[in-house]
């Protein structure tokens, strides 16, 4: 379930990547995109106006980041488990329930190495 899942996030990037790119700049900061100049105005080859073709991937966008947040808050609720995980319950040495008083340290016992 969890491989299934995976595989479907991923195809999911990747054709939000796509269509991501495929969307005409607006800003024009560098000089690209914005209005004027190579290939402005017919959209892909005419079969689209520009703002039918803006209309079209914006939906897509949307479409895809929906699937894609769906996906990823799958993945992370299959990858918890089935029990809350906390750093603090892995310590050693620690009493495994709360109601249990804490174990003693052992008394010191005497040196191995004689003193002079």
């Amino acid at each position: 379930m969890t491989t299934v899942l995976l595989v479907i996030h991923i195809l999911l990037a990747l054709a939000l990547i796509g269509v991501v790119l495929l969307q005409r700049s607006e800003g024009g900061g560098l000089g690209i995109g914005g209005g004027g100049g190579a290939g402005g105005g017919g959209g892909m080859g005419g079969f689209l106006t520009g703002r039918g073709t803006a209309n079209l991937l914006t939906r897509t966008t949307a479409i895809l980041a929906a699937g894609f947040m769906v996906t990823s808050i799958s993945l992370t609720l299959l990858a918890g488990g089935g029990e809350p995980r906390s750093i603090i319950d892995r310590l050693p040495g620690e009493a495994s329930s709360p109601t249990e008083p804490a174990p003693q340290p052992a008394a010191p016992s005497e040196p191995s190495v004689p003193t002079q």
